[in-house]
């Protein structure tokens, strides 16, 4: 088997060693452009057979340009940027890496909460500018961490904050979605359906559900009202769950004490509402789309696409992580 893959150039060098390792067993990764319309061209100038693909939306150049067959696999676990429908006419298999980061993003939620509570980020910058400027802090210990979604990522939060830190985590279900959490999961002090009984008295509230057209703006206007001056909201999961423009709103009239955010609606930042940019209020603190990127997490993803791909070389679906199932029974 000799198969030669376009990984996009970002997401190649995340994991370099394991691409260029796959050589080994026929698998030729190389570095790809992520806009659609040079990676299209770039796959049939390159002869490409198989591509793994960043957060970029794609919507039409790069399926006509895959030939029957090819797995278009995405680095990571969200796939809200590939056009399931498109990838099926066209007999594409469309794949994700579902597990490969529940570490690494959980990790990341907890460090910003940390942040959050002891004023890490102001106080770093204040000594490098040559200020001794302490402030008090709070502790994680006894607050209430309301985590909106139960999923794998949403279990290993309440794991670490409810056993780890002695925290009373609330889970947020959604009215009959599917889930083996129960009040005996580990971490958990209870569970809701309702958000206004979740989320009262909350000290954080941390985003975990999909992004979906239905959790577009989740926390909008109205789910913000119910939380307190001193409540934090951390932001993992993806950035079109939260208004930006309610949230700087409620944060700059001193309605919510703060956020921290790692995802946000456009990216590389910029303000989705004129006027409003989060960037100006100290009170929220912002990295950029980091929570998943340890060099451990971008290794398991690496090699998971690349195990995709050789399964589906094989002709063994069922070994892949499927998003577009249906399309087997076209090929």
């Amino acid at each position: 088997m000799s198969l030669n893959i376009a990984v996009t150039e970002q997401e190649f060098h995340k994991a370099e060693k394991v691409f260029r390792t796959a050589a080994s067993q026929g698998c030729f990764c190389v570095p790809a452009p992520a806009r659609e319309e040079a990676l299209a061209r770039f796959v049939r100038e390159k002869a490409i057979r198989h591509v793994i693909l960043g957060v970029e939306r794609y919507s039409g150049p790069l399926y006509e340009a895959l030939s029957c067959g090819a797995v278009v696999a995405r680095f990571g676990v969200g796939h809200d940027g590939v056009d399931k429908g498109k990838a099926t006419e066209r007999k594409l298999l469309c794949t994700n890496t579902p597990g490969s980061l529940d570490a690494s993003v959980a990790e990341h939620t907890i460090n910003l909460m940390l942040a959050t509570a002891r004023h890490t980020v102001a106080l770093a910058g204040a000594v490098r500018e040559g200020r001794w400027s302490p402030q008090i802090g709070s502790e994680l210990d006894g607050k209430t961490l309301v985590i909106v979604g139960c999923g794998a990522i949403g279990r290993r939060v309440a794991e670490t904050a409810g056993l780890g830190f002695r925290m009373r985590v609330v889970g947020l279900q959604r009215p009959g979605a599917r889930s083996n959490v129960t009040h005996e999961n580990r971490g958990f002090a209870a569970l809701s359906t309702s958000y206004e009984e979740a989320v009262a008295g909350a000290d954080y509230v941390s985003l975990h559900i999909p992004s979906v057209p239905e959790t577009r703006h989740y926390l909008n206007r109205e789910r913000l009202a119910p939380l307190t001056a001193t409540c934090q909201v951390i932001n993992t999961g993806r950035g079109a769950l939260i208004d930006e423009g309610a949230l700087f709103d409620a944060v700059s009239e001193g309605r919510l004490g703060g956020a921290a955010l790692d995802v946000f609606e456009r990216e590389p930042y910029s303000p989705a509402v004129p006027g409003k940019d989060l960037r100006r209020l100290p009170q929220i603190i912002m990295t950029p789309h980091v929570s998943s990127s340890t060099r451990e997490a971008c290794e398991r993803v690496a090699r998971q696409c690349l195990a995709n791909i050789q399964s589906a070389e094989r002709g063994a679906y069922l070994e892949m992580n499927l998003l577009n199932l249906e399309v087997v029974k076209k090929l």
